[in-house]
C-alpha cells in the first residue's frame, strides 16, 4: 500500500479520478476516496482511541471531502487539499468521550497505577498473546491522549508515519520549523512519561503489559472476545511507514518505533462505507451520479 505521507507521493491517479468523478462517474469517486480511506481512518483512531469514534469521525470528514470536492481548483496537490481539510476537521471537531477521560499524563499515570501487577503462568503468557499485545496497543495508545490535540496529530505523523516536516508542515498549514518544534515537544513529553512509567524500554519500571493483562481484563478495558486494538489488520504501521529502520540512536525515536509496530487497520469494509455514502441525496445531486 502507498503511503499517502511519503514526500515523494505522486497525485496523478487522484487528479485523474477527480476528474471522472465530476463527471458522474460514481466508481471513480469510490475509488478515490478509498485510496485515502485507510490513512484517513487509521490517523482517526490513533486520534480518538475508539473504532466507533473513529468511524464517525473518518465518515464525517469523508462527507466534507465529497461535498467541496467539487472546489478543488488543481491548482495545489489533492493531497494537501485533501488532509488540510481532514486535519482541521479533526483538530476542530469535538471532543470524544476516550479524550475526555484521559485528560493528563499524571491521571493516566494515576490510572495504571492503580492496576495491580499480576504474574501469569507459562502458559497465561503464551496463549494470553493476543490479549497481552491488546493491552500494550491500547495503553500506548491512550498515552498520546494525553498530548494537546495539535502535538498528538503531529507525532503520529512524523513518528509513525514518518512525515518529513515539510510535507507535515504542508499539511497541517504551519512552517516546518514550527512542525518540528510541536514534534520535539511531543517526543519529549511521551519520553519523560513512559521513561519513569513503562517498562517496554526501561527495565527500571516495574510496569509490564503481562502483568497489567488480568486487572484489564477484570476492568473491562480488554474484551477477550472482540479485541479492540490487536485484530483486524494484516500490517503494521512501520510496513508502509517512509523509513524502514526501527532502531536508533535517540532514545526519544526508540519509544517511537515502538508505536511505529502498532497495527494499521486495513480491513474495513471501506468500500461498503463509501458506497452507502454515494447513495445520499445530496451527495448524488452534487455529483449527478
Amino acid at each position: 500500500m502507498e503511503n499517502v505521507f511519503d514526500p515523494g507521493y505522486s497525485d496523478a491517479e487522484d487528479k485523474r479520478l477527480i476528474q471522472e468523478t465530476l463527471g458522474g462517474s460514481k466508481t471513480a469517486l469510490e475509488y478515490l476516496l478509498n485510496r485515502h480511506y485507510q490513512f484517513i481512518y487509521n490517523v482517526a483512531f490513533k486520534f480518538v482511541l475508539n473504532h466507533e469514534d473513529a468511524q464517525d469521525l473518518t465518515q464525517e470528514v469523508v462527507v466534507k471531502v465529497m461535498v467541496k470536492l467539487s472546489q478543488f481548483n488543481h491548482q495545489s496537490e489533492f493531497r494537501t487539499w485533501l488532509y488540510r481539510i481532514v486535519f482541521n476537521h479533526f483538530l476542530t471537531s469535538k471532543r470524544r468521550k476516550k479524550e475526555i477521560a484521559i485528560v493528563s499524563f499524571d491521571t493516566f499515570g494515576d490510572a495504571l497505577d492503580a492496576m495491580p501487577l499480576e504474574n501469569l503462568t507459562t502458559w497465561e503468557e503464551t496463549e494470553w498473546h493476543d490479549k497481552i499485545e491488546d493491552v500494550k496497543v491500547g495503553c500506548m495508545t491512550a498515552m498520546l491522549l494525553c498530548l494537546s490535540r495539535e502535538q498528538r496529530l503531529v507525532y503520529i505523523l512524523a513518528a509513525m508515519f514518518d512525515t518529513d516536516s515539510k510535507t507535515g508542515a504542508t499539511l497541517l498549514e504551519m512552517s516546518p520549523d514550527n512542525f518540528r518544534q510541536i514534534f520535539a515537544r511531543a517526543k519529549r513529553d511521551l519520553y519523560n512519561f513512559m521513561n519513569n512509567k513503562c517498562g517496554l524500554l526501561n527495565i527500571e519500571n516495574p510496569c509490564r503489559c503481562p502483568k497489567k493483562t488480568k486487572a484489564f481484563i477484570r476492568a473491562g478495558l480488554v474484551d477477550e472476545s472482540n479485541l479492540q486494538f490487536n485484530n483486524h489488520f494484516v500490517e503494521r504501521i512501520s510496513d508502509i511507514a517512509v523509513t524502514k529502520v526501527n532502531l536508533y540512536q535517540d532514545i526519544e525515536e526508540n519509544y517511537a518505533a515502538l508505536y511505529r509496530d502498532h497495527p494499521f487497520y486495513n480491513k474495513l469494509d471501506a468500500a461498503g462505507i463509501i458506497a452507502n455514502l454515494t447513495t445520499d441525496p445530496t451527495i448524488k445531486s452534487i455529483f449527478d451520479l
